[in-house]
């Protein structure tokens, strides 16, 4: 289990300082694509007590640039706690109190896990461009593998946003027995040509840095930082909404009216440069987000990654009916989406309801009106947070139910 201690330094709902765990596997995970793992390492923190009957526990699965670190803080030093710290905790809406909850870091991540970055035994180097494609249904397998290791039997939820919520909605479909709960929010069925094409775009600015080196450049001792800047910058664009975007780089809403064409286009100086300098606080915004992640994320990561959103397809196997795919699935479902998430609109989350109803499935939908595009699904919106739970609370009182 992760080492959990508690300190004054940080809020009571915290579930404090954590101590990630990694947990090897010699059995070969053999790939979608056919290609096998002889043997991998999985980075894991837990947070909250799994109960006697081990009946008690929730994973957790992370988005594109996520990690295990979802909650608490791994040393008193640092500024922001984990990337769903909002949700998990004591009194949360992932109540640390009634759950233990897993998250991982994923195969092919850049946190701790087997991925590029990792040492390839069979040649001593990096492994680069020769680490395999991941599909979604890959990382899925990979934490059924975790579960056995940890005596878990049954998950009482499997919960995730975007790509993670891709995961939970896999885990009904491979695993339909081993899970309770699939709670699934601001999610598709699969990517729209758009959304691919958004992916290939960053794909292309990494590929094409003269540091990149055909994806060996910690060979070279160098990353391409101005691909995976560029990269950064066009999918961080697709996270907010133009609400959000107005909102924290634009003048107020009562300067609407007298702001005009400059409303959401606060300079950083005060005037124009009237050179190709960052005029805007929205371009200084987005330099400051890639040139961040860029020191923090693998680059050959961020292909995979997309490549795994990409391939999502669970229709796949069904003559392209997802109906069928959930057709042996026995948990219930819990789907949320945004009013303003143009990545995957509500209209994707109701395809996927609709195709749950038709397999006679149990689903409760929730549509937010959030004016945070995407990135909702990591903010503490009042009414998201209440439902979601509420959910959960539920959740927990079936548990107990059952066990009397």
């Amino acid at each position: 289990m992760t080492l959990t201690t508690m300190s004054d330094s940080f809020p009571t709902d915290s579930v404090g300082l954590v101590k990630p765990q990694v947990h090897h596997f010699d059995e070969p995970l053999t790939l979608r694509s056919g290609k096998v793992l002889p043997a991998y390492d999985l980075v894991v923190e837990t947070y909250g007590t799994l109960n006697e009957e081990k009946t008690n526990a929730v994973l957790v699965c992370h988005a594109l640039s996520g990690d295990h670190h979802a909650a608490g803080y791994h040393n008193l030093d640092d500024k922001k706690p984990g990337w769903w710290d909002n949700c998990i905790g004591p009194g949360k809406a992932i109540d640390t109190n009634l759950y233990h909850v897993v998250s991982l870091n994923n195969l092919g991540g850049c946190a701790g896990s087997t991925g590029p970055a990792s040492i390839n035994p069979e040649t001593g180097k990096y492994y680069g461009p020769d680490f395999p494609v991941i599909t979604v249904r890959d990382w899925v397998n990979s934490q059924a593998k975790l579960m056995d290791r940890l005596g878990i039997h049954k998950w009482a939820a499997v919960i995730g946003g975007s790509l993670g919520g891709m995961q939970v909605l896999r885990w009904a479909i491979s695993y339909p027995e081993r899970l309770g709960h699939a709670i699934s929010i601001a999610v598709a069925p699969k990517l729209s040509a758009q959304n691919i094409a958004f992916n290939e775009v960053a794909r292309h600015s990494i590929i094409s840095d003269p540091n990149f080196h055909n994806g060996r450049y910690l060979e070279y001792d160098t990353y391409p930082k101005q691909g995976l800047m560029l990269a950064r910058m066009v999918g961080h664009i697709t996270y907010l909404s133009d609400s959000a975007m107005r909102a924290k780089f634009g003048k107020t809403v009562m300067d609407f009216q007298t702001a005009g064409d400059n409303f959401g286009r606060d300079l950083r100086t005060g005037k124009l440069s009237f050179g190709f300098n960052v005029d805007f606080q929205v371009e200084s915004y987005l330099h400051y987000q890639g040139e961040r992640f860029s020191e923090n994320f693998d680059a050959n990561t961020y292909l995979l990654m997309t490549k795994a959103l990409d391939y999502f397809d669970p229709s796949v196997d069904f003559e392209g009916d997802l109906s069928r795919a959930f057709a042996n699935s026995s948990c219930k479902f819990m789907l949320v989406s945004f009013s303003t998430d143009w990545r995957f609109p509500p209209e994707r989350s109701r395809e996927i309801v609709r195709d749950l109803l038709r397999a006679g499935k149990e689903v409760t939908y929730l549509e937010i009106e959030a004016d945070q595009g995407h990135d909702a699904f990591l903010l503490p919106i009042p009414r998201y947070v209440k439902a979601f739970s509420k959910y959960l609370q539920r959740v927990h009182e079936e548990l107990v139910n059952h066990a009397s």
